[in-house]
């Protein structure tokens, strides 16, 4: 499925596409981005019996010492069952430090580039299934779905099968389920 634009209309549909492939393929972990809570609780509202992650930016993101997400919504959901992940981005830690302060640009910064190239949500759906592996949160060498965007909301949706981030050149996409045809 492509969505004419990118961006949060679309995040209904690709999460229910998502969930729909999981279904269909049997997968049973859905990674998804969520800064908020929102497009988790979105999943949950689906009623779909898959284990989900959330995947939020770190602290210090939006402004030093902040946290996106409020610590009730963090409650409700650990109390949901849900896997929460907070921690720094894969294709944006150190690397990005080093570019902010001095410019240039580095591996993993073109790494996210050239993701981008299939839209920022795809870039992101590759990030975070990577970092849950990584923080043993979904199952090594299984396909899971992802969800990403662009900004907010979601609007796209892939089947991966997740690297730890010292082997990301063995992350294979095995599907790309939904993304925006226009990507800004």
């Amino acid at each position: 499925m492509y969505w004419d634009t990118a961006g949060p209309a679309n995040t209904d549909k690709t999460i229910q596409l998502a969930i729909d492939r999981a279904i269909e393929l049997g997968i049973g972990y859905i990674v998804v981005a969520s800064n908020s809570g929102a497009n988790i609780n979105r999943i949950l509202e689906k009623n779909a019996n898959l284990n989900i992650v959330g995947v939020t930016h770190h602290i210090g993101f939006a402004e030093p010492g902040g946290d996106e997400m409020s610590t009730p919504m963090r409650e409700e959901l650990h109390a949901k069952g849900i896997k929460l992940l907070t921690t720094t981005h894969l294709f944006g830690g150190v690397d990005r430090a080093v570019r902010l302060q001095f410019g240039g640009l580095y591996p993993a910064e073109i790494i996210a580039q050239t993701l981008r190239i299939f839209g920022q949500g795809v870039k992101v759906a590759v990030e975070i299934a990577v970092m849950a592996l990584d923080a043993g949160l979904v199952p090594y060498g299984e396909d899971i779905v992802s969800i990403g965007g662009t900004a907010t909301g979601a609007d796209a949706a892939i089947v991966i099968r997740p690297a730890h981030s010292n082997k990301l050149f063995q992350t294979a996409v095995q599907e790309i389920i939904c993304m925006p045809r226009n990507k800004k």
